[in-house]
């Protein structure tokens, strides 16, 4: 009985109808905060978005509870980081901070109540972990960008430094113009006022947004990718691992009974 119950817990857990509730009712409570940002509606309406605010956490609180019961090991449900930052919100909810000195936490978990729509899509989740895992190589990525910047830096303070504008005075500005010139903001104002007294200087601005804009943007895209990629290999080649082993069970059992089956011939014969 016991396992028919936890077997139907899971099921409706793993439901995408359950799913799709939970990010309705995220999605409504997000719009909810957004309103309760204008005091115009919100003081006349205290007790409406009280209960609201009440009924989302009472709501989270079950949806959680079904999931830990869901899991065949109550110990596994802890084993996944997405699961213990559910449930810390769901108990940071739980505590009366709104009337006491720490009402700052208590909207703050508001705002986490929302960032739960990343734990439960699973699509969601998946992103994220690509972007996680994606981390290392971004890392050396940026690292090899501001080698290029600070080459281009030094390069623009020495040539422009002598320009009206001042935004290669020193090396810091240079490299804070260069980021707007990275960032297409106004960027061909900065050229042209440095055309006007080196005719050439195109060339420095041209080669960098291609250096630092396409080249190194698509390299960012081309690590997400990839990761993405090992994340979907990685998934088939589970799915089909657990496939082997259910045929597999399958093949023992059948076994097992045909072995059954002779001895029990054996044993009528004799």
């Amino acid at each position: 009985m016991a396992k028919d119950l936890q077997s139907y817990v899971t099921k409706v857990s793993n439901s995408p109808y359950f799913i799709n509730i939970t990010t309705i009712i995220i999605i409504f409570y997000a719009l909810v905060l957004g309103v309760r940002t204008y005091e115009s509606i919100v003081i006349p309406l205290e007790d409406l978005f009280l209960f609201l605010d009440y009924t989302v956490t009472i709501y989270f609180l079950i949806e959680i509870i079904i999931r830990m019961v869901g899991e065949k090991e109550f110990k596994n449900f802890f084993k996944d980081g997405w699961n213990i930052f559910d449930f810390l919100v769901v108990v940071i909810t739980l505590i009366p901070f709104e009337q006491s000195d720490y009402a700052m936490i208590a909207r703050l978990a508001r705002v986490f109540k929302v960032m739960r729509l990343i734990t439960v899509r699973p699509e969601l989740k998946m992103i994220i972990d690509v972007l996680v895992k994606s981390i290392p190589a971004i890392v050396d990525i940026i690292i090899l960008l501001f080698i290029i910047f600070y080459i281009y830096a030094i390069i623009g303070s020495f040539l422009f430094q002598d320009l009206e504008s001042g935004l290669w005075k020193n090396f810091l500005t240079a490299m804070l113009t260069l980021f707007r010139v990275l960032t297409f903001e106004d960027w061909t104002d900065v050229m042209y006022e440095a055309m006007e007294k080196y005719e050439m200087s195109w060339l420095f601005f041209v080669s960098f947004i291609i250096i630092a804009a396409f080249v190194f943007f698509n390299l960012f895209i081309a690590v997400i990718i990839n990761e993405m990629e090992k994340h979907s290999n990685k998934d088939q080649h589970e799915a089909e691992q657990e496939k082997l082993d259910l045929i597999l069970s399958k093949i023992d059992m059948l076994e097992k009974e045909i072995k059954d089956i002779k001895v029990n011939k054996f044993s009528d014969k004799e």
